[in-house]
């Protein structure tokens, strides 16, 4: 289905060549909606961001290429997506409509991420405050009359970040050495950089790569759950089955709270606030109920 659909997407291209959008906004299309809301934090009035990646009660796996998508991907004159292999179907969008003025932005490559890594690279906190410089920098190329909006706002969005960098500090040193669990690493940089240990991490692969995960690798976080050998269940709300559905129940009657996280941005969120609302459930799950 995901080959016929980039197949019709090149035909419409093929049949309608890219125009230009006209107008003095840099029109920004960006894979992901959380990489659209860095984009327009930076390029505030003089830019036009669209996202294709939008419903966080959807799993972002399950996303089909489209001839409107792939039109927004032809008229683009900057894209922005993950990169290591979160998002494979943009290199074939990309490729259906080769552009000389379109610049592409691929954030595994400014953190040093490949194929192969986990690709969930927005959780690492080192992530955004690179795709954002980078964005500055090609707005400040694009438009330089504006080079010092893009700079201010570049400025503004790094302080934004301050608060989750003391949340982080602050959780890593009253946590410390913690134990959690997830049904998929969706979650795992952020886990790295508070410094928790994340058992089943086997079982995570498996679920991500959507292969069976061994019987023994179940066995081991069923154990987990039900000896209480975890603090918390950071649980994928977009990517479940029947197999994390009973996971969670686990958890449930282990009393093990359960930390929903999600792989797109949630609707009238922004990065910033999406970040700190992850944290500081976790926060409350890892310090148990309240004396």
């Amino acid at each position: 289905m995901r080959k016929f659909a980039l197949a019709l997407a090149a035909a419409v291209l093929a049949l309608f060549p890219a125009t230009s959008f006209g107008g003095a906004s840099i029109k920004v299309v960006a894979a992901e909606n959380f990489y659209a809301d860095i984009a327009q934090q930076i390029g505030g009035p003089e830019v036009e961001v669209a996202s294709i990646l939008n419903n966080s009660n959807q799993d972002p796996h399950d996303f089909e290429a489209s001839p409107s998508t792939a039109r927004q991907v032809a008229d683009a004159e900057l894209v922005v997506y993950s990169g290591a292999d979160y998002d494979p179907w943009m290199k074939s969008l990309l490729a259906a409509s080769p552009s000389d003025r379109r610049k592409i932005i691929v954030a595994a490559n400014l953190v040093h991420r490949v194929s192969g890594d986990n690709p969930h690279i927005w959780y690492d906190p080192q992530t955004m405050p690179a795709v954002a410089a980078a964005l500055a920098a090609e707005f400040s190329s694009r438009n330089p009359a504006h080079k010092a909006d893009y700079e201010a706002r570049l400025a503004a969005f790094e302080t934004s970040l301050d608060p989750m960098l003391r949340k982080i500090a602050e959780m890593k040193r009253k946590h410390a050495g913690d134990a959690v669990t997830a049904t998929e690493p969706v979650y795992g940089y952020m886990i790295d950089a508070l410094g928790y240990d994340m058992r089943n991490q086997s079982f995570q692969l498996a679920v991500m790569n959507d292969t069976e995960p061994s019987a023994s690798d179940l066995a081991a976080f069923q154990d987990d759950l039900k000896n209480r050998k975890v603090k918390a269940l950071i649980y994928n709300n977009q990517v479940t089955d029947d197999m994390t559905e009973r996971l969670k129940e686990l958890a449930q009657q282990a009393d093990i709270p359960i930390v929903g996280v999600t792989e797109t941005l949630p609707a009238n969120m922004t990065y910033q606030s999406w970040m700190m609302d992850e944290l500081t459930r976790l926060d409350k799950a890892l310090s148990g109920p309240a004396s």
